[in-house]
């Protein structure tokens, strides 16, 4: 193309682009193939492109599938699933939310990228907007297992996942320490951040009256993990909302236009507290308290384990002086 010739490209079918974005993980995510096809690269180079730039996409812009996730698009795309060798690619792709698309253009800087990006983003942005639009269509239960039926697992599925490990997968020390994991212990292996959604959402499913999550380091998937909590449970966080990608306000506020059945009451911790707990059904004869090993947000970018606490009279002191803290104000 000549220096000052102005490349024209056709218009992109968008009801095409929406019907390659589905939900994963509480996230609406479109395939990175199917995004270099639209920005006119290959697929190899938009996601180098993504790793030379690491930091500007954390796990709510991009992240890879599993296995399990893969094989499960590819049932839903094709109807049934090929499972011959060769009919599916042997490397996991990576997926990116509408905020990762918006950012490949700022790495990528091809004319193509930007256009395509544009009219990728408006067709996220329809697709919420009809969603917002319909709610009244369905009764509010349905609504959050359409949203989010990836999560919606059997404990029979569960159970053979769990156990497809293998020893290549795990050293001999991990066995052994996971061996030792009971029934109110959850232990998250490093690289399983899909693992560690369900492990919160689980616990958040189990809330009957209230939440209170206490964490100082807050982003938009802590608030996502939230969603599975049944209607009408009251949601407090407990948070000095640190950290160098705190949560916005701007996030919090289209995290309400998504879920607008959702209030959260905020409330500082004003440094008072290292550890992060999961409470639900305080005040109640029910009340369980997990203690966390990391922040929601980070949870399966290491080894971690959330454990549920025996013992939880002492710790309702502590709760209490909590909720009286002053309102935590998002910026």
């Amino acid at each position: 193309m000549a220096e000052n010739e102005i490349a024209v490209y056709e218009p992109i079918d968008k009801e095409k682009i929406k019907a390659k974005i589905f939900d994963i993980r509480a996230y609406k995510v479109i395939m990175d193939s199917d995004i270099a096809v639209y920005f006119d690269v290959e697929t190899k180079a938009l996601n180098r492109a993504m790793k030379r730039n690491i930091k500007r996409f954390p796990d709510n812009f991009c992240f890879q599938l599993t296995r399990e996730e893969y094989r499960e698009i590819l049932r839903c795309q094709s109807g049934t699933l090929e499972l011959e060798q060769g009919k599916y690619s042997k490397y996991l792709p990576f997926v990116y939310t509408e905020q990762g698309v918006a950012m490949l253009t700022s790495v990528l800087h091809t004319d193509r990228a930007i256009e395509a990006s544009i009219q990728i983003m408006e067709a996220f942005v329809e697709m919420s907007h009809y969603i917002r639009q319909n709610k009244q269509l369905l009764p509010y239960d349905e609504l959050k297992a359409l949203e989010l039926k990836h999560y919606q697992l059997s404990d029979k599925v569960q159970n053979i996942e769990d156990n497809m490990i293998t020893r290549a997968e795990l050293s001999d020390l991990m066995k052994l320490f996971d061996s030792g994991i009971k029934s109110e212990e959850i232990l998250i292996l490093n690289g399983e951040p899909f693992k560690a959604d369900e492990a919160f959402q689980k616990i958040y499913k189990k809330a009957k009256k209230n939440i209170i999550m206490v964490d100082d380091y807050l982003g938009v998937k802590a608030l996502r993990h939230l969603v599975q909590a049944k209607a009408g449970v009251d949601i407090t966080i407990i948070s000095d909302n640190k950290g160098y990608s705190p949560l916005r306000l701007s996030e919090y506020t289209d995290f309400q236009t998504e879920y607008p059945g959702m209030p959260i009451k905020f409330i500082m911790t004003q440094n008072k507290v290292h550890d992060r707990f999961i409470i639900l059904d305080y005040g109640t004869k029910s009340m369980k308290i997990y203690l966390c090993g990391s922040s929601s947000k980070d949870s399966g970018n290491k080894i971690t384990v959330i454990v549920g606490l025996e013992k939880t009279d002492i710790y309702k002191d502590m709760i209490n002086d909590l909720l009286k803290n002053s309102a935590l104000t998002l910026r």
